[in-house]
């Protein structure tokens, strides 16, 4: 059973605030940390022109845009190494779009997942040397590949890397590193995604070689708010301010590869349906991750930058296909682990999962799952003849990388964050680097209590909730991690109806009323709800947590909980 933990409640808030704001909705960001009136208008009102970083914040971006403008000027030839990830593929996609602004003569090289891992390898660099290329640009990638840049180096080719991964202690030599989190870096916001960084160099480039079309660039915000949105980084600061104009931009979108995707995948998005970061989340990523998950990435870019309506059509059925056999296959994985996760594990902190048949390409998914389910950290690895890959998925109580880092001798290859990342490790130090990381966690974890938690924004009151809520609360959007949706609770509400909606009847409809028979009566939805609170009864006096959104239908509007956690006060 989850434990609800209420947020403290700030004090009153000053009324010297020229705001207009539902006190409820105000409390919350002042609990958040929005404690200044300028503080609260730029998050509620950012705006994109004030509230964006200049680039050259980045220690080297002068270097970039000089090294970029001689690539133009001597008429070079440009390799941009991409990831398999949505977040590589739309960085990719940015980078190769800006260069052909330029004329630069440029290509996207992104590996094969199952074959060539992540980051940049050296028979890429091989392939490099043999195309005459002239520069490399990295793209969500690269701040650990020494020993690669050093060959690159040893052939006369520059490397730039842009990257958002956890720096290590010996970083490649490269011609210029742009990394926020990179040690005297001089950028004011660190959690940019790849996408991130990679439209920074974007901003850059426009600012100083095409600054008469710098209008282009910001065309270029649907795929920074899907890449940002795919990886999942907090949505604060810029990562806010891209997605937010972002999800504006994919509602307008003029790339017939996206537009084919919505309509193979049924998604609806227009001008009139501007797309929420769950939108994204649950219906975008997913399928531009299924290539590269499945196949080859290359799928999904080719989709993203093809003009042709027919081509964009057939890539995007084949996408849909991708998506479709990764769900299966994810499930089945799943399915296994549960089992191992339910035994072997059940009195164990961390849980451990390795097989020959378990798919490079879903094993993070997998991880994701589980470590959700079972609020554990997590690790799912694909068994190989020599060298064995993992993905690591984490709870907020481990910063994973950063025990990871601590095993580094005995890994072949590491990055990511810390809540998720991925290894490689020798088989012959399989079982050593098991015994060092569960030794490492388990120590980490000891006395803590692992039960799920649900953090409550706010109590309230039945009769607090109304339109003005609702519509204050629109305005926190785009909801993300460290901006996540408000989770209100309401005690002593009657259950006076649940009944099974949807297909399969797994998922469930419920309505309150509070318990001193008010005749206002809420609507809640419980997605997936049917064995959770199969044991729930009409008449029962529950507590509840729940989102509280507006649900529109043929041009009406109701007000509609979306139930996240109910428990049973009394019968």
């Amino acid at each position: 059973m989850a434990n609800w933990k209420i947020a403290q409640q700030p004090q009153e808030i000053p009324s010297t605030f020229s705001f207009k704001l539902n006190s409820s909705v105000a409390k919350i960001l002042f609990s958040r940390g929005l404690t200044t009136e300028k503080e609260i208008e730029q998050f509620v009102n950012p705006n994109y022109e004030n509230d964006s970083h200049n680039p050259f914040s980045f220690c080297d971006m002068e270097k970039v845009v000089e090294r970029i403008k001689k690539a133009r000027d001597e008429k070079q030839r440009v390799a941009i190494f991409g990831d398999y990830d949505a977040d590589g593929i739309t960085s990719s996609a940015i980078i190769k779009e800006t260069l052909d602004h330029l004329g630069i003569d440029s290509f996207v090289y992104i590996p094969n997942k199952h074959s060539e891992g992540y980051g940049i390898n050296s028979a890429a660099i091989g392939i490099f040397k043999e195309k005459k290329v002239d520069l490399i640009i990295t793209v969500d990638c690269g701040i650990t590949s020494v020993a690669e840049v050093e060959k690159a180096n040893s052939f006369g080719i520059d490397v730039i890397i842009t990257d958002h991964h956890h720096v290590p202690e010996n970083v490649p030599e490269a011609f210029a590193i742009i990394n926020p989190h990179q040690e005297g870096c001089g950028y004011p916001f660190s959690d940019l995604a790849g996408v991130g960084v990679a439209f920074k160099v974007v901003q850059a480039i426009f600012q100083r070689l095409l600054p008469e079309k710098m209008q282009l660039s910001k065309w270029m915000l649907d795929l920074v708010a899907i890449g940002t949105i795919a990886d999942c980084v907090p949505l604060v600061g810029e990562n806010r301010l891209f997605v937010k104009y972002g999800l504006t931009v994919l509602s307008k979108t003029r790339r017939v590869g996206l537009l084919e995707l919505f309509a193979v995948g049924r998604i609806i998005i227009n001008e009139n349906e501007i797309p929420d970061t769950k939108k994204v989340s649950f219906y975008i990523a997913p399928r531009i991750n299924a290539a590269g998950r499945i196949n080859h990435a290359s799928l999904a870019y080719n989709l993203i930058i093809e003009k042709d309506v027919a081509k964009a059509r057939i890539f995007a059925l084949e996408l849909e296909a991708n998506n479709a056999e990764r769900q299966k296959i994810t499930e089945k994985i799943v399915d296994e682990v549960k089992i191992l996760a339910e035994n072997a594990f059940k009195d164990k902190k961390f849980i451990f999962a390795i097989s020959e048949h378990f798919s490079i390409g879903v094993v993070g998914l997998v991880a994701g799952k589980i470590a959700q389910k079972y609020n554990k950290p997590v690790a799912i690895f694909q068994k190989s003849d020599e060298v064995s890959k993992g993905s690591f998925r984490s709870i907020p109580q481990i910063n994973i990388i950063e025990t990871i880092g601590q095993c580094q001798e005995l890994l072949v290859k590491y990055g990511g964050h810390s809540q998720a990342a991925g290894v490689s490790v020798a088989n012959e130090d399989l079982d050593k680097f098991y015994e060092k990381i569960n030794s490492l966690i388990s120590e980490k974890l000891e006395g803590i209590d692992l039960s799920p938690e649900i953090k409550i924004d706010e109590e309230l009151e039945p009769d607090a909730i109304d339109f003005d809520l609702v519509e204050d609360l629109e305005k926190l959007k785009p909801f993300g991690q460290n901006n996540e949706q408000p989770i209100f609770a309401m005690r002593n509400m009657i259950v006076r109806e649940k009944r099974t909606i949807g297909s399969g009847n797994k998922h469930l409809k419920f309505y309150f009323s509070s318990k001193d028979d008010s005749p206002k009566i809420f609507e809640a939805v419980s997605f997936n709800g049917y064995e959770k609170y199969l044991k729930i009864s009409e008449g029962d006096c529950v507590d509840i947590a729940c989102n509280i959104e507006k649900d529109e239908w043929n041009g009406n509007s109701k007000i509609q909980l979306m139930l996240i956690d109910l428990k049973v006060t009394s019968l």
